[in-house]
């Protein structure tokens, strides 16, 4: 019989490791994708599963009370920020003129535009 005091360590240190790796998907991502827009996407996924399955980790770690419930609350705002923030950096990106890869456009526009 395996004590659950082990299974709770055990899914805390295999979020950890999903989360870090995830979070450094990311920032590889960051480096070396080549336009803003490429570089966004590769940062806001990979960031937000990480991020989630770090504080998961702590939502593990310390259970529903106190810093476990901060870590629920950041999952929430997370999935509230990250997507705003990347939509408002890639419009803000599209509006300055930043040009697309090949021939991809914003949604809803042509190249006649």
């Amino acid at each position: 019989m395996v004590a659950p005091e082990t299974v709770q360590m055990w899914a805390v240190v295999a979020l950890v490791v999903v989360g870090s790796f995830f979070l450094t998907v990311g920032t590889i991502g960051l480096l070396r994708l080549p336009n803003v827009y490429n570089r966004m996407h590769a940062t806001s996924k990979p960031a937000t599963i990480g991020t989630v399955a770090i504080f998961l980790a702590g939502f593990a770690y310390f259970g529903p009370g106190g810093a476990g419930l901060s870590s629920l609350v950041g999952i929430v705002f997370l999935f509230l920020t990250v997507p705003t923030g990347a939509h408002m950096i890639s419009r803000a990106a599209e509006r300055t003129g930043v040009s697309f890869l090949g021939s991809v456009t914003w949604p809803g526009k042509t190249d006649d535009e």
